[in-house]
C-alpha cells in the first residue's frame, strides 16, 4: 500500500469521530487506531474468574429473632385471634386525617373489608382492610408509628 494513502487514512481518522479504521486492498491491509483523548483509559479485557457458588441463606420466620432463635419473650403477648399484619413498610395512620376519629378502636365490631387504618408508603396512602369479620381485640400499632413488612398491627377475634 502506498505511503500517501496511509497518510490520507491517518488524516481521515483524525478528522472523524472514529477510533479505528481498517482498509484491505487485495492481500494488503492497514489498520489504524488512535488512543482515546482526554486521558480516558480503554477498558481492560474481561477475565474469567471461577467463583465459589453462593449458598442459600436459611429463611427466618417472622417469629424468629435475628439470631435464628425464638423472638424475645419480653414482647407483648397477642390475644388469640386473626392477626392482621402490615402488607408493606411505611407509616401507620389510624384515621384519614388528624382531626378525624380513628377507623377502629378496641372492642369495635368490624366486617371483612372494613378499613382498619392506612399505611403511607412512598407518598401513597394504602388502606388496611379487615380480612375477617369480628371484634377488634387489640390495636397493636400507634398512630404515626413506622411499621415493617409483616409486623402485627391488629388482632380480630
Amino acid at each position: 500500500m502506498d505511503l500517501r494513502k496511509i497518510k490520507k487514512l491517518i488524516d481521515l481518522l483524525e478528522a472523524s469521530n472514529l477510533s479505528e479504521i481498517e482498509i484491505k486492498e487485495g492481500e494488503e491491509s492497514v489498520r489504524l487506531a488512535r488512543a482515546p483523548r482526554g486521558g480516558v483509559a480503554m477498558p481492560a479485557p474481561m477475565q474469567a474468574v471461577a467463583h465459589e457458588p453462593l449458598r442459600a441463606m436459611p429463611m427466618q420466620s417472622p417469629v424468629d429473632g435475628p439470631t435464628g432463635g425464638p423472638a424475645d419473650a419480653g414482647g407483648p403477648a397477642l390475644p388469640a385471634g386473626n392477626v392482621v399484619r402490615a402488607p408493606m413498610v411505611g407509616t401507620f395512620y389510624a384515621s384519614a386525617s388528624p382531626d378525624k376519629p380513628p377507623f377502629v378502636t378496641e372492642g369495635q365490631q368490624v366486617k371483612a373489608g372494613d378499613t382498619l387504618g392506612i399505611i403511607e408508603a412512598m407518598k401513597m396512602f394504602n388502606p388496611i382492610e379487615a380480612e375477617v369479620s369480628g371484634t377488634v381485640l387489640k390495636v397493636i400499632v400507634e398512630n404515626g408509628q413506622p411499621v415493617e413488612f409483616d409486623e402485627p398491627m391488629f388482632v380480630i377475634g
